[in-house]
């Protein structure tokens, strides 16, 4: 048991850091590429790597009616429309706004896992988790926060959906998708993901302005593997693990160590705002692991009384 808590520990921590490193390395790719193009050719290598993997450890492709489904279905509202419509909104939205605004995802999740999930228990602790996490993400970006043309209205709405659609697939795949591998899981909507993406930046983007250099070519192999092969497939894998809300709050955590990723690579600064509001992310993910962590210290005491 202890080692199983273990595995899922390391999973979560793991997802945090890649995820919050993706920010830096998208950051570098998109001063050589235009974004679909970029996200497109990403997700494209990463399920050569997903198939590859699948191959080396003798994972089938699962082909039931329901398996089918829910591939189609995470292919386009987990990455095609979802990727796509932040892509397009970041042209549009201060990133610090976009973050914010894409921080409703934890309480969509609890939302929509009221309605599907009865049984997946929903307590306090984790709605205050919630609460003080996204209060820590308005104190870090509240500088970002401001908008003033038109076509923020569209932008905002756009971060929204996509964060509404991500919240839908994940209690979907919850509820649906415990039979499925962690690997098959992920090849098919990566591949799905990687083919309209890339079909979309060689219609609607300027190709002229691509530049396949070196930085960006490393960018996408980092991005492919690590930022989705590595983190995709521990997610899911997580998701028939752990309690959908706890998982959903790595949202809160990705920013806060792209900030600190920053600070350390690219000289960006720290101020004492973003480490008021990391604080907040952090008391917020204790407070909704406080039953578990409460739980794990009785029994270890008990254990030593014993």
């Amino acid at each position: 048991m202890n080692n199983e808590k273990l595995k899922i520990g390391a999973g979560y921590v793991l997802i945090c850091l890649l995820w919050g490193s993706t920010w830096m390395a998208i950051r570098i790719g998109l001063d050589y590429l235009t974004p679909f193009i970029s996200c497109g050719i990403r997700f494209l290598i990463g399920s050569v790597f997903i198939y590859l993997i699948m191959l080396y450890k003798k994972v089938k492709l699962q082909r039931d009616k329901r398996s089918i489904q829910l591939y189609l279905f995470m292919g386009f509202f987990s990455f095609v429309i979802p990727f796509g419509l932040v892509y397009w909104a970041e042209q549009h939205v201060p990133s610090g706004l976009a973050s914010v605004l894409f921080s409703i995802f934890p309480f969509l999740v609890i939302l929509f896992s009221r309605i599907a999930l009865p049984e997946n228990k929903i307590g306090i602790y984790q709605v205050l988790g919630v609460i003080l996490g996204f209060v820590g993400l308005i104190v870090i970006f509240s500088q970002g926060l401001s908008f003033e043309s038109d076509f923020d209205f569209w932008g905002m709405g756009a971060v929204f959906l996509s964060a509404a659609m991500q919240a839908v697939v994940v209690v979907v795949m919850k509820k649906y998708g415990g039979e499925l591998h962690a690997l098959s899981m992920n090849f098919i909507p990566v591949l799905i993901g990687g083919i309209f993406l890339t079909l979309a930046g060689l219609i609607f983007e300027d190709s002229s302005t691509w530049q396949f250099s070196t930085e960006a070519m490393m960018s996408i192999m980092y991005l492919a593997f690590f930022g989705t092969v590595l983190t995709f497939t521990t997610y899911y894998w997580l998701l028939k693990k752990i309690n959908v809300v706890i998982l959903s709050l790595s949202n809160f955590i990705t920013p806060v160590i792209a900030l600190f990723l920053g600070w350390l690579f690219l000289s960006e600064v720290l101020t004492s705002r973003d480490l008021l509001g990391s604080s907040f992310v952090l008391i917020g993910i204790l407070f909704a692991n406080f039953r578990g962590l409460k739980n794990y210290y009785l029994l270890n005491l008990a254990k030593k009384h014993d």
